[in-house]
């Protein structure tokens, strides 16, 4: 849903795209520091211990973690520098790094609802899965579905910040069991989709 905004968002970066190729900061350079920003937001959450400081940190680094997930494709696309293995090594550390918050969450007591972390974790890698195999046979996936990256990311930040002030507990196992139902709905859509699309090519065959 948010996919059409996010590429509006990027036109927008050109001028730190210029900073950061002036800098000498490759795509896969600015993909592996918002990794190491993402692992690093979520060690915090997970050390958390009831201090709104540490959680506000929390969600800082998760900020600037997708800031470098818009900005390394900007720079791809402006000098040139897109390669099929960049993608790749972008959507494999993307899966990494929201894992790696979501499990950052359930250790530090955030989420009280242990299942519904692990559902919320699946239904994550999923959503990228299904869009990988659709898109690897031909169906274009792209804004396709409830909760892509985009959508999930903003709920996290929204409701950390909100967690920064108000029963922080509460608000992100609320958060934990929305991205659970809303991720694997995600999936659900995709695969109604692609059910669509490939009988629709079966019959114009007929």
């Amino acid at each position: 849903m948010l996919t059409k905004l996010k590429q509006r968002v990027q036109l927008v970066l050109a001028a730190e795209a210029a900073a950061a190729h002036r800098l000498r900061l490759t795509p896969n350079v600015i993909t592996s520091i918002g990794v190491a920003l993402a692992f690093l937001s979520a060690i915090a959450y997970a050390e958390w211990h009831s201090d709104p400081l540490i959680l506000l940190l929390a969600t800082v680094l998760l900020l600037f973690s997708g800031f470098c997930d818009a900005l390394d494709g900007v720079v791809a696309r402006l000098f040139g520098q897109a390669t099929v293995f960049g993608g790749f090594l972008d959507s494999v550390l993307d899966r990494y790094a929201d894992a790696a918050v979501y499990f950052g969450i359930i250790l530090g007591g955030l989420c009280t609802y242990l299942l519904w972390g692990l559902i919320a974790i699946v239904g994550s890698l999923l959503v990228s899965y299904s869009r990988a195999r659709a898109e690897a046979s031909g169906i274009k996936m792209e804004s396709i579905g409830l909760a892509e990256r985009a959508e999930r990311m903003v709920i996290l930040l929204v409701a950390s910040l909100i967690g920064v002030f108000w029963h922080p507990m509460t608000v992100m196992s609320a958060a934990i069991v929305l991205l659970a139902v809303l991720s694997n709905l995600t999936v659900l859509q995709r695969g109604l989709y692609v059910y669509g699309k490939t009988k629709k090519k079966e019959t114009d065959r007929t």
